[in-house]
């Protein structure tokens, strides 16, 4: 009796994850086949849009060298992410920590945001090398730096004077408050950083190699398959690096549920 009584929760959770991600999948089947149709429907050449049975094809056939530039691309696009998320946490501890600074600090994260990739990746090269790793991941890091600044400060800031004042009355420190009671308070709004984050690191990446950069990397990969001209191999570079941003995605999306499986939005989603 009681293994039916264990079984049925996991059946509906199962079940309810099910229809959730059954939308998902119609929706990508009913895309996919209607980008096929319109290409064989219309004959759309080649370097316009090629169809999504070539660019498989493509992937299929250079499925090594594919794999071998993403390796490069992998790791920087998680150094990027990595200094860009740990500086925009500790000036947010700072700031908090001292209000007066927010101010400048913004003014000056958001002049920094405003700088286009194309300004930024050239620059970086010229500090670190062409072909070194730094110069991509330093451009990664500025790009995750400003949303994770600015989710991370609102999160520290946003917690109630009653709960400062018990801490306070029971002689916590400002580093205490700062990390047993700001820094947890703010974690939903640095995973949402972070699912942001994931986007514009692989995009500055990409685009930072696209002026220069190793052989054996995405973005060059990328831009010398569009040159030759075989634009269905470049889709399938393409296509990587979009999964390479959603399986970014949903690490952060798990390590969030890891966490943080006190807080309220997760319930809501499983129910």
């Amino acid at each position: 009796m009681s293994t039916v009584q264990l079984s049925r929760p996991g059946r509906s959770a199962l079940m309810s994850r099910a229809l959730r991600l059954t939308p998902v999948a119609v929706t990508a089947v009913l895309l996919l086949g209607l980008w096929q149709s319109v290409v064989v429907l219309f004959d759309v050449p080649t370097f316009i849009m090629p169809s999504p049975v070539m660019i498989a094809e493509a992937f299929q056939q250079d499925f090594g060298t594919i794999m071998s530039a993403s390796r490069s691309t992998v790791e920087a696009v998680l150094l990027g992410l990595v200094l860009g998320s740990l500086g925009g946490v500790a000036v947010a501890l700072v700031v908090s920590r001292f209000p007066r600074m927010s101010g400048p600090v913004l003014n000056a994260a958001v002049l920094i945001n405003c700088a286009p990739i194309v300004a930024l990746a050239p620059i970086f090269n010229n500090w670190f090398g062409v072909t070194s790793m730094l110069s991509k991941a330093g451009v990664a890091a500025v790009m995750v730096f400003f949303p994770v600044f600015v989710n991370t400060t609102r999160g520290l800031l946003q917690i109630a004077p009653l709960h400062v004042e018990i801490m306070e009355s029971l002689a916590a420190r400002p580093r205490q408050v700062a990390f047993l009671l700001r820094l947890p308070n703010a974690l939903p709004f640095i995973f949402n950083a972070l699912k942001l984050g994931t986007t514009l690191a692989v995009i500055g990446v990409i685009v930072s190699e696209y002026f220069g950069g190793s052989t054996e990397a995405l973005g060059v990969y990328i831009a010398y398959q569009a040159a030759l001209p075989r634009f269905d191999y470049a889709w399938a570079g393409i296509l990587v690096s979009g999964a390479l941003g959603l399986a970014l995605f949903g690490c952060v999306t798990i390590l969030e549920r890891f966490l943080m499986p006190w807080h309220a939005s997760l319930h809501e989603e499983e129910s």
